[in-house]
């Protein structure tokens, strides 16, 4: 059974520096005021995996608390190019970052490759790319059977997933609906559980199209109305696109972005 526990308490107690962190949310649900409690207890050394890294991914890079960037696609729809991330690969500021990029296809198959407790996945991709050649987690493999070439991926296993919910139960099975990406996969392939939700109800209702992930796959619950705020959970609000216009400026000027973080951190 997940324990149902402070968003404080929970990120001191699951995340640790030099962990591998996947922080997964596909257009809602994205994980920020978890990403944000990590910003503000400085646990650093940090590899980050994610599907299309987006703003808190931009924040956690700016923050300087991350070494290495596991990633498919960066950049955010609303807010456009990342700044934090790129003039970390750029400029090295605040630290160098480095890359391991995939296809977003790469990606999911190496979250389910890792949920699966296998040591890659096959599929047909990256030939001709030259994607390969930067990465040493994507290697060219022969099918036993028919000899066609093909690509493996090596599994992803992060130390710890975060992810953002609609609801728990009280013994902390979660419910999650809307657009979903690898939420479930990047969960399964964990090694710890953090999940945050908009409320707690004594029983999960079935919905259709939703992913339910049962309490003994989940090791702490923190429940956060808002919790992916200015990113949204389908049913408790909206997107704040204010915010996401916000940001580039702020995230393309060093000072701005230090200001602002400090006032996070504040």
């Amino acid at each position: 059974m997940a324990d149902i526990r402070s968003l404080k308490d929970a990120v001191a107690d699951l995340v640790h520096d030099g962990d591998t962190l996947a922080l997964e949310g596909f257009t809602h649900l994205v994980p920020f005021a978890a990403a944000h409690e990590v910003i503000r207890q400085g646990i650093t050394d940090l590899t980050l995996a994610r599907m299309t890294p987006d703003v808190v991914h931009d924040q956690l890079i700016g923050a300087g608390l991350v070494r290495k960037l596991i990633f498919s696609w960066g950049g955010s729809p609303g807010a456009g190019s990342l700044h934090r991330f790129r003039d970390a690969v750029e400029n090295g500021w605040p630290r160098p970052l480095e890359l391991d990029e995939h296809s977003h296809a790469g990606m999911a198959n190496r979250y389910v490759a890792g949920a699966s407790g296998l040591p890659f996945a096959v599929l047909r991709g990256y030939r001709g790319s030259g994607t390969a050649a930067g990465s040493d987690t994507i290697a060219g493999i022969t099918c036993p059977f028919t000899g066609e070439e093909l690509t493996a991926v090596a599994a992803l296993n992060p130390d710890v997933t975060i992810i953002h919910a609609q609801q728990a139960d009280r013994s902390g099975a979660v419910q999650l609906w809307g657009p979903t990406g690898v939420q479930k996969e990047a969960v399964l392939a964990a090694s710890r559980v953090l999940v945050t939700v908009e409320e707690t109800v004594g029983e999960l209702t079935p919905r259709p199209g939703a992913v339910v992930l049962p309490s003994w796959v989940v090791h702490a619950v923190c429940v956060v109305p808002g919790g992916a705020r200015p990113s949204y959970a389908a049913g408790y609000g909206q997107r704040d696109n204010a915010f996401y216009r916000a940001w580039d400026p702020i995230s393309r000027d060093r000072a701005a972005f230090t200001a602002w973080l400090a006032d996070l951190s504040g």
